[in-house]
């Protein structure tokens, strides 16, 4: 079963929204808080002991736009989520990104998760792309899992940019 927009709202799975036309029948429109260009290599490894996420600089906004070169960007969501014990939420780009020759890669948001969360932007157009502060750039599906989990998501990014 998909989660509505009452039902979100109710179980405060989401938080931080811009507007309401942000909700859609089978999900929320997630926005744009801030991009990051990549400095350098991350690396990963199978048990998280050599783990080294990429190191970020921000992509300034000017005038309200974000001028992005062809490549990979870190993107973080405005919107600050919440899944409970017997939902997980998956995430995908918005057709108008895709359109533009843009992609966002989300992982599986997990029972347990919470946070302010980060995804990998693509820019593939070879002429790069504009996105203003605050744009639809995903769709967040929540869906209600058969039966509640007993364990929950207790990794690294769990409360992640709380306080963004």
């Amino acid at each position: 079963m998909i989660l509505t927009k009452e039902m979100l709202l109710k179980e405060g799975l989401v938080r931080d929204t811009i507007g309401e036309s942000q909700f859609q029948p089978c999900g929320v429109d997630v926005t744009l808080k801030e991009a990051y260009a990549y400095k350098n290599a991350g690396k990963i490894d199978f048990d998280n002991k050599e783990r080294r996420i990429s190191d970020v600089e921000p992509v300034p906004f000017v005038d309200g736009d974000a001028k992005l070169a062809p490549g990979a960007y870190k993107v973080m969501f405005n919107e600050y989520v919440r899944i409970p014990q017997d939902a997980a939420a998956f995430c995908f780009p918005r057709s108008s990104l895709l359109r533009s020759g843009i992609t966002l890669e989300c992982a599986v948001w997990d029972p347990g998760y919470e946070g302010r969360s980060e995804a990998l932007l693509i820019v593939a157009n070879p002429h790069g792309a504009i996105l203003k502060k605050n744009a639809k750039i995903g769709q967040l599906v929540f869906v209600k899992l058969a039966e509640r989990t007993d364990f929950s998501y207790e990794g690294a990014y769990k409360g992640e940019n709380k306080g963004k």
